[in-house]
């Protein structure tokens, strides 16, 4: 396991106690600036996120407030920069992972935000919760003798069949790296020539990259892929859909998720309000627990069900078998390295 990076301020000791203790709408795309009003837009990630986040976070959050939400699809780093640019706002409040929330904030995309916790704060975004790229098959494919390991999954000899990773370097680099041979500990700064050697192995074998991560659900449980780097909250919405299927966690890559204020926009009270009121203990607690995130508020820790834990990456038996991303330490610019994997991918 790597040294554990805490951007929030959290010690890995307070952050596992904590959890050890417990053990909306339509898509939406007005293209005109827009006024301080009584609708708040925020860009979804849609399938179960947005399941989860409707019923903990924005239904409660209007019921509170009297500020109605309005949901924009995809998300997407281009849209927030080109808004902040052109001061046309589709979104007010977007949440992004360890890598984008960096380049982000460096570019001046974000808003200034408080911390609503001790030590929430992290490159102007507010941490919500973690989530994990785990390693998930098909058991209809291998059950006895399946893959356990990132060095497994790039195996196609011992393991041939349809494979499938996220469209997106900052998460699959360092799992070319473990696949290498890299210990966990040792993967931060990446070697990004390394990397892309051991990416052009398994190339030919990648039959989908997925952009979404109901995209990467979907394809599991219809068995187009027999072996996938997915979400873990998709990997198990797929496994209750009855598909047979199987995961480790083995190696599984944690990622926080921070909420952000689109610079500049003009919901602007409207946005941070909601960005504490999702960060709020009770309120994140339900929506980690629905969608098997791990909350990053420990105080949300008490309210959490003692039957959500085994699915969430943070919990005490899950964690010592992950790793987590190290953006500030990542070894390149990570908007480089994506121009660089756009242009590998078209040869």
């Amino acid at each position: 396991m790597t040294k554990f990076t805490d951007p929030t301020g959290l010690s890995r000791r307070s952050f596992l106690s904590g959890t050890a203790a417990l053990a909306g709408s339509a898509f939406a795309a007005p293209h005109i600036v827009r006024a301080q009003s009584d609708m708040l837009y925020i860009n979804s990630w849609g399938g179960s996120w947005l399941e989860a986040a409707t019923a903990n976070l924005f239904d409660p959050f209007s019921a509170e407030t009297g500020i109605e939400i309005s949901t924009v699809s995809p998300v997407s780093f281009a849209k927030l920069a080109a808004q902040v640019r052109t001061g046309v706002y589709e979104f007010d409040v977007t949440s992004l992972g360890g890598g984008d929330i960096v380049r982000a904030n460096q570019a001046g995309l974000l808003e200034d935000i408080a911390a609503p916790y001790e030590g929430g704060v992290f490159e102007n975004g507010v941490a919500s919760h973690a989530f994990a790229t785990v390693l998930g098959w098909r058991t209809d494919k291998w059950d006895g003798d399946a893959p356990q390991s990132w060095a497994d999954f790039w195996d196609v000899e011992r393991f041939p069949g349809n494979r499938s990773l996220q469209r997106y370097p900052a998460r699959i680099l360092p799992l070319a790296l473990l696949a290498d041979g890299v210990a966990p500990e040792d993967l931060y700064p990446l070697d990004i020539e390394r990397a892309f050697a051991k990416l052009d192995e398994i190339k030919d074998h990648i039959t989908v990259w997925w952009t979404a991560g109901a995209q990467s659900e979907q394809i599991l449980r219809d068995g187009e892929v027999d072996m996938i780097g997915i979400w873990h909250g998709n990997y198990f919405r797929a496994e209750d859909a009855g598909a047979p299927v199987a995961m480790t966690w083995n190696q599984a890559e944690i990622e926080r998720a921070y909420w952000v204020v689109a610079k500049d926009t003009p919901n602007m009270d409207a946005a941070k309000a909601f960005v504490e009121f999702a960060t709020s203990p009770e309120a994140l607690a339900g929506f980690v627990s629905q969608a098997n995130y791990g909350a990053l508020n420990p105080a949300a820790n008490e309210f959490i069900p003692d039957t959500a834990k085994p699915r969430m990456p943070t919990a005490p038996e899950n964690y010592p078998q992950t790793f987590e991303q190290d953006m500030l330490n990542w070894g390149g610019d990570p908007e480089e390295v994506s121009m660089r994997f756009e242009e590998w991918l078209a040869y």
